[in-house]
Formats: structure tokens, C-alpha cells, sequence
């Protein structure tokens, strides 16, 4: 604590040993300056420290008025977060906390929400950051060249080797694509069996060169634990032009498929008459609006579970579309479509409304979480439409939770925040989904009123067989425990892996081991203690 000229009046003990001070260092009258120069002299601050610009930290720091933490790297490789707080009768408190372990945490979930876990490759995410700047950097003459590649003859290996030889396999084709790209290419894993090379090209053939040279590379045959594995690739090609990283994968994947329909182990470049695929997406939107007309969606649910008790705390309320003539239409084909039409807005508050309906019939102690898109979450009668809901049907509001992922935030508006806060509020609980697997989803803990972290079930599948899966499942659920929030655990498969989770700390589950999503009419039984019956999901 300093006086307003700058004069130390009282320290503790945790301040010493942060900087590797003796007792008879510091002094009471000591001014604020003396102190920085004791620590510079004494080499305890990294290089590029001095004082004055530590000076000039804390002179910002309470010009502003507000207790701002500024971070501070020490010599020793330590972490330091200083926050100075102005008094009322002048001067200042100043508080330092050593942070090196939380922010080595943070670091590493950053990380590992731009790579892929299995390869260790850039993800979907980091490839729109690394086309973009590819794009800005192209120099006269050059164009980006987006390969898209697809694995032949990969499900067999999985379903004959098992999920294991199969992710091998996986992690051996990374390799192989490191070694054979060039120095400036990037390759990317977008999930599955697929993955994205971009690189800088003059021309065509350029491309197409690389692309053979990479069918060529990951279809030679593959020595895995005593077996000989072989397999193709399918190459798609999109060449930069007006459109962005976006429109380029786009149209590599149409590219893709054609060369997959052509037969396998080629490569083809977009056309612009290659908009059969485009006709099929269009007839999709014409039916999914008759959907929303004729009735077709209902909501399958699947159970959020205590991982103390085991017992039912919550269900997850899912949107499911029975097409006359297709049967059950999955998600992923049908979300992205609503989702870039706007129908997602009638769609998700079909959901909601219809979630509160059900959660009404069950035990109140049981919670429903409706996910909520950006679509929605802009409409300035979202916040409106979720209390009628719970009105019309007499739901207690604390037994909605409402789940957003990071494109909700991306925006963060004051419209957003402000629907988010009223939200809360009135005892709606808010969810952060996917955690880990987007932009900056720790800053956005500390900005948007969060009650729950759902991690990402690409963190669990390998937690049990490698150390570091553990240990960024570690990570993230201290960081929820420190900002007092509930963390779920998504994609729970085996008695394996719950252990696992419930040893760490995590305090809800979901997944297949407990329940696929199933109809509402099932849930009755769920709670009776039967075993569900699932319908294809």
C-alpha cells in the first residue's frame, strides 16, 4: 500500500517471496521508484523491463481509474499480474499474484483449440486464419491454390483394425503430407479423413503437380503394427479469385466430390458448372421450409448426468427432422442449411417452446438446455420470447439453460450482452458449448455471464491412453472452478472415460454411455430407470 506521494506503507510476506526479497529490503517511507529500482538492480524482471516503463504501467493503471491487471513476465520465466486500486484518501494498493501456471494453462487450451488433437495439425479455425493472410501476402503473378483431400479406403481400415490402427493411420498420412508439400504450403486436418493443403502457386499445373505428387505420397502402402495397410486419395482444387477462404474451400469440396464420383485417386479443379450440388442444397431449403409448415421436426433429448450420482440433472433438447421420404434427416445436413437461410430463427424457437412444453410433464429438479444460434440470439424479442415460453407452461426459468458457442460471442455486441444479462437475470442459466474448439474461449469467460462450460468432445477421446488429453482436461475444468462454473464433459463413451473425467474434477457428463438422444416419449422411461430406446441420431 502506497500514500498518495508514493510512499510504501505496508507489504506481507507473499509480496518478498514473489520477488525474491529480504525483510530489510523494503522500509516503511520507501518510495514507489526505489522499489522498481531494487528489483531491476537485482535482475528480478525479464529483460526489456525498466523503471521507467514499469513506472509509467502503474501511472496508466490509476490514471484510468479502474483496477486494471497488467502482466508481467519475471526473469526467472515466472508470470506476474500487478493490479494497482486508487484509494479513496489517496494513494494506492498494489496487488501482485503469481499467474505462470494459469496462464502456461491458457496458453496450452489456445493451442489446442487451433490444432487438431490427433495430428497436432492446424484446425478448421486456424486454416481461415492462415488463407486469409495467405491471401493478403500473395505477390504479383500468384494465386492460392486450396487442395482439398480426402482418404479412400479409410473406413475399412476402421472397421476392420479398429478405431485405433485407424488413428495411426491418420497421424502416419499427416506425416507423409508434411514431407511432401512444399516449405510454404500449410497442411490442415478438417476432421475425419479429411484435410486441406493451401500454397501460393503461379499456375494451374502447378497445382495440379502437387496434388499428384500427394496422391502418389499417401497411397504408397503403410507398414502399422505388423500390418500392410493401403489406401487412395481424392483430390479437389480451388485457385483463388474473387471469392474468400470460405468460397475457396467451398469450391475445392465440390471439386472433391466430383473427383470422388469420377472414381477415386484423382484430382479435379472447380467449374462453375460443377452446381449440381448447389441444385440438391436449394430443393433441401424448399423442404425444410414445408417442414416448419407440415410438422416434420420434433425434439429428441439426451441426458445431462451427475457424474457424483449418476442421476439425470438436465436433458439437451435436440431438433430432429422426419422428412416423409427420407426418414430421419441429420442434423448436420439440415442445421448449416437453416442456419445460413434464417429459418434456424422459427426453427430454434420451435425448440425452445416445445422443450418447455415437455420440461413442464418432468421432474423439477431437471433442467432443458436449448441450443441458441446468432440468428437468434440477434432478434430483439429473443429475450421476450424465452420468458413467454417458460410463462405459458409455469417452468421455473433457473430450469431453462440456454447454450451459445463462440460465433455468438465473435459479434459481442451490446445488443448481446444486454439480452445475455437480462437473461440471466431472470434465472435463465447460460452455457458456453464446445469449449476449447474456437477462437478465445477463455477471454470470453470473463466478458459474457456464463453458469456452465461444456467441453468439447474432442478433448475426451484420447483421455485414458495419453497424459497431456488428461491434462488439458485438467486445465480447463480448474479454470472453471476458479470462475465458479459448472463443467460438463461431452462425448462420454465409455466407463473409461468417465472415470477419468470424474477424477478430475469435472461435475457433469453426456454422452453415449449414459444415453443416445432419444424421443420425448422415452424420456419417462429414463427417469423410471429403465434402459431408452434410441433412434438413429
Amino acid at each position: 500500500m502506497f500514500d498518495a506521494e508514493g510512499h510504501l506503507l505496508v507489504w506481507n510476506k507473499r509480496y518478498l517471496e514473489i520477488f525474491g526479497l529480504a525483510a530489510d529490503q523494503l522500509w516503511v517511507g520507501m518510495f514507489q521508484r526505489q522499489i522498481l529500482e531494487t528489483l531491476v538492480a537485482l535482475g528480478r524482471y525479464a529483460p526489456g523491463f525498466t523503471v521507467d516503463n514499469l513506472s509509467e504501467g502503474t501511472r496508466i493503471s490509476l490514471v484510468q481509474g479502474q483496477a486494471t491487471s497488467i502482466l508481467r513476465e519475471l526473469a526467472d520465466g515466472r508470470t506476474v499480474s500487478a493490479t494497482h486500486r486508487a484509494m479513496s484518501g489517496g494513494g494506492w494498493v498494489a496487488t501482485f499474484e503469481d499467474v505462470t501456471e494459469r496462464r502456461r494453462n491458457e496458453e496450452r487450451i489456445t493451442y489446442m483449440a487451433r490444432h487438431d488433437a490427433l495430428t497436432d495439425l492446424p484446425n478448421r479455425v486456424a486454416l481461415h486464419e492462415i488463407g486469409a493472410t495467405l491471401l493478403a501476402q500473395l505477390g504479383p503473378g500468384q494465386i492460392l491454390a486450396v487442395l482439398c483431400l480426402d482418404l479412400d479406403r479409410f473406413k475399412p481400415v476402421n472397421d476392420g483394425f479398429g478405431y485405433a490402427m485407424g488413428d495411426t493411420l491418420l497421424q502416419c498420412v499427416a506425416q507423409r503430407l508434411q514431407r511432401h508439400v512444399p516449405r510454404r504450403a500449410t497442411v490442415a486436418r478438417m476432421g475425419g479423413d479429411e484435410f486441406v493443403v493451401l500454397h501460393p502457386v503461379e499456375t494451374l499445373a502447378d497445382a495440379e503437380a502437387l496434388a499428384r505428387r500427394l496422391i502418389t505420397a499417401v497411397s504408397a502402402p503403410y507398414d502399422i503394427d505388423g500390418s500392410r495397410l493401403e489406401i487412395g486419395m481424392s483430390v479437389g482444387i480451388a485457385l483463388s479469385g474473387d471469392g474468400d477462404v470460405a468460397a475457396l474451400l467451398q469450391n475445392a469440396d465440390l471439386a472433391l466430390h466430383q473427383s470422388k464420383s469420377d472414381g477415386r485417386g484423382t484430382s479435379r479443379v472447380f467449374e462453375a458448372q460443377m452446381d449440381a450440388r448447389a441444385r440438391a442444397r436449394l430443393t433441401l431449403e424448399r423442404e425444410l421450409r414445408d417442414a416448419l409448415t407440415n410438422g416434420q421436426f420434433e425434439v429428441f433429448y439426451q441426458p445431462l448426468v451427475d457424474l457424483g450420482s449418476n442421476d439425470i440433472v438436465g436433458l439437451e433438447a435436440l431438433a430432429r427432422w422426419r422428412h416423409p421420404e427420407r426418414g430421419l434427416v441429420s442434423p448436420a445436413v439440415f442445421i448449416p442449411i437453416a442456419e445460413e437461410t434464417g429459418l434456424i430463427v422459427p426453427l430454434g424457437e420451435w425448440v425452445l417452446r416445445q422443450a418447455c412444453r415437455d420440461a413442464a410433464r418432468w421432474p423439477g429438479h431437471v433442467r432443458v438446455a436449448v441450443n441458441v444460434s446468432p440468428h437468434q440470439l440477434r432478434q430483439r424479442t429473443f429475450a421476450t420470447m424465452v420468458v413467454s415460453a417458460l410463462a405459458e407452461n409455469a417452468v421455473d426459468p433457473r430450469r431453462l439453460e440456454l447454450e451459445i458457442t463462440e460465433s455468438v460471442l465473435l459479434e459481442e455486441t451490446d445488443a448481446n450482452l444486454k439480452t445475455l444479462h437480462a437473461l440471466r437475470a431472470s434465472g435463465v442459466r447460460i452455457a458456453m458449448d464446445d469449449f476449447g474448439t474456437g477462437y478465445s474461449s477463455i477471454s470470453y469467460l470473463r466478458s459474457f455471464p456464463f453458469d456452465k462450460i461444456k467441453i468439447d468432445r474432442s478433448f475426451v477421446r484420447e483421455i485414458g491412453e495419453k497424459p497431456e488429453a488428461a491434462a488439458i482436461i485438467r486445465a480447463i475444468i480448474g479454470l472453471g472452478q476458479s470462475l465458479n462454473m459448472t463443467t460438463l464433459v461431452e462425448g462420454i463413451e465409455t466407463e473409461g472415460q468417465r472415470k477419468a473425467v470424474l477424477a478430475e474434477g469435472a461435475d457433469e457428463m453426456q454422452g453415449y454411455l449414459f444415453s443416445h438422444p432419444c424421443p420425448a416419449r422415452d424420456i419417462d422411461a429414463l427417469f423410471d430407470g429403465a434402459h431408452p430406446r434410441t433412434e438413429a441420431a
